[in-house]
């Protein structure tokens, strides 16, 4: 088991959290999940991130307008309209010719795309794009900052974004850039043919611009998260050419040096299209010394690529989801954030399909992570104990008394998947009653795997499950919080809020298992759904398979 220090935190979601959030007339099932925490502080806000957009340019071909997917778009600005998102971030191939020759009107085809990010303006809601090797050229660099003005802090569209800095390299002044939202920074790289016509080696178009994007996230404030993005990626799934070139041996020295600057830097994800896959990992450098967890975005576009081998044993793998159309959600709460994955099937047989039109499907809740400042990240082996998790905030010890992962999913090429499991902490003075401070535990859940294509049907057809291994949770209390003749009675236990809201027993909220009270310390053997209190070592304990924030309280 390796553990990390790091601001991967993870942050769920009640239905009364939901509707604060304006997303009660959302498209998906998400009370079929059971239980997910709401927001502490109140001060929860979120933006979205979506992919490659490249439609065909057969007129036969309905869905779509001068090569963008203008259907796939249109759906999905409904959804971060109903997320109450504050703004969305594309990772590039916004269109699929970059050309003139497809539009009726003899304009770039970059001119359709940003007439659907209107809708978007209307709501108040911000749109900052990159560039993908679609759009590769120098007048479609020309198009891109005229088209897009708020990614140098210029035009009506900027809603809210500030600190605004662009490239020091001066043909990469509106495509590469930096801007924060509240104590959020976005640092966006592009690596194509600049404004003047320098950088057509698109192989090293990142390597000048390591040094920068170092200097924008080593200079946040200490409570600012920070997200790297670019259109393509540390490690393909299916794509060997990647940010630094066009194999995984490419500009070695200049990709292990961004990633030791991104993990020392604790930036959350380096964030990326492309490969047109749900595919999320831990890339390191050469040595191992040094990793960054790895996101690649799901298709938005009417192809689906497959991954093939090839990697150089520098990538961990942690959820694969193919064939799906999907986007995410990433809310801010302070120092916590969630990213939520939604996904929805293409309409046809599940497969590596070539969409020729689209009709918009349910999208449903397929993966959730995160991090804190304040947490841990673990990284648990299939068959591998959790045990070895332990956490400590203030007067708080939490740790894991039993469990296993037993998981035994692998993604299509047969890597096995590795759990994340994270920590985080919010001050038990903000919940009434409290006897320790506030723990959440996430990435006990299987793995996200999604990818047989002998399975049928339009997929995927759900959300997926959040049940996880059964487990045992410790955390300790402070005794001046609990009365003496309350202790031992089965009322002060581990407690977890509802879909109300409301503080429960822990254990109530498993799925199965039976609610039985021990006095003392727990046991080997001790079935799902026991709990206890043991007043020598100053412990509430459950047995329990789900997540939430956790506390030790009187309910």
């Amino acid at each position: 088991m390796k553990k990390t220090m790091d601001r991967r935190r993870f942050l769920k979601y009640s239905g009364a959290g939901l509707v604060g959030l304006g997303l009660s007339t959302l498209n998906m099932p998400f009370f079929r999940l059971g239980k997910a925490s709401a927001a502490i502080s109140g001060d929860a806000w979120c933006f979205g991130v979506m992919s490659d957009t490249q439609w065909k340019s057969d007129a036969e071909a309905s869905g779509g307008e001068n090569t963008c997917a203008t259907g796939i778009i249109d759906a999905l600005n409904q959804q971060f309209i109903e997320h109450n998102c504050k703004f969305v971030i594309q990772v590039g191939d916004l269109v699929d010719k970059d050309s003139y020759d497809y539009s009726e009107d003899g304009s770039h085809n970059l001119v359709t795309r940003a007439a659907h990010c209107e809708v978007l303006y209307n709501e108040g809601i911000g749109f900052f794009p990159l560039r993908g090797n679609h759009e590769p050229s120098q007048a479609a660099a020309e198009e891109f900052v005229a088209l897009w003005p708020q990614t140098q802090n210029s035009g009506d569209n900027v809603n809210g974004a500030t600190n605004f800095v662009q490239s020091d390299i001066e043909g990469l002044k509106g495509l590469s850039y930096s801007f924060d939202y509240e104590n959020v920074r976005c640092v966006m790289i592009d690596q194509f043919t600049r404004l003047n016509g320098t950088g057509t080696s698109l192989s090293d178009n990142v390597v000048d611009q390591v040094a920068w994007v170092d200097e924008m996230v080593s200079s946040r404030p200490d409570d600012y998260h920070a997200f790297v993005l670019a259109h393509k990626n540390l490690i393909g799934g299916n794509h060997k050419d990647n940010l630094f070139g066009n194999d995984l041996t490419a500009n070695a020295n200049s990709r292990d040096e961004f990633i030791e600057s991104l993990d020392t830097n604790n930036v959350a994800c380096c964030i990326g299209g492309h490969d047109h896959m749900h595919h999320r990992s831990l890339v390191s450098d050469d040595s191992g010394d040094y990793k960054v967890q790895q996101l690649i975005t799901s298709s938005n576009s009417y192809k689906f690529y497959t991954p093939r081998s090839g990697d150089d044993g520098r990538e961990t793998m942690l959820q694969e989801e193919l064939y799906t159309i999907g986007y995410y959600i990433f809310t801010v709460d302070g120092p916590r954030v969630t990213v939520d994955f939604y996904a929805s099937s293409t309409g046809e047989d599940y497969a590596s399909v070539s969409l020729r039109s689209y009709t918009q499907q349910t999208f449903y809740l397929r993966e959730r992570f995160g991090y804190s400042l304040n947490g841990l990240r673990f990284e648990i082996a299939q068959g591998q104990s959790y045990t070895g998790i332990v956490d400590r905030y203030n007067d708080t010890t939490a740790k894991i008394l039993s469990g296993t992962n037993s998981n035994d999913e692998t993604d299509l090429v047969g890597r096995a998947l590795t759990k994340t499991v994270n920590t985080g902490w919010v001050d038990g003075g903000l919940v009434d009653d409290a006897a320790s401070d506030l723990f959440t535990l996430w990435g006990l859940v299987d793995n996200l795997s999604l990818y047989d294509e002998e399975l049928t049907g339009n997929l995927p057809n759900g959300d997926e499950s959040q049940v996880t291994d059964t487990y045992t949770l410790s955390i300790s209390y402070n005794p001046r919080k609990i009365r003496g003749s309350k202790l031992m009675r089965g009322g002060f236990c581990i407690a977890a809020r509802d879909e109300n809201d409301a503080w429960v027993n822990a254990v109530e909220l498993n799925e199965g298992g039976t609610k039985i009270f021990k006095r003392g310390p727990w046991k080997s053997g001790y079935e799902l759904g026991t709990y206890g209190v043991d007043p020598s070592s100053k412990t509430v304990w459950a047995v329990l398979n789900h997540e939430s924030d956790f506390v030790a309280k009187l309910v």
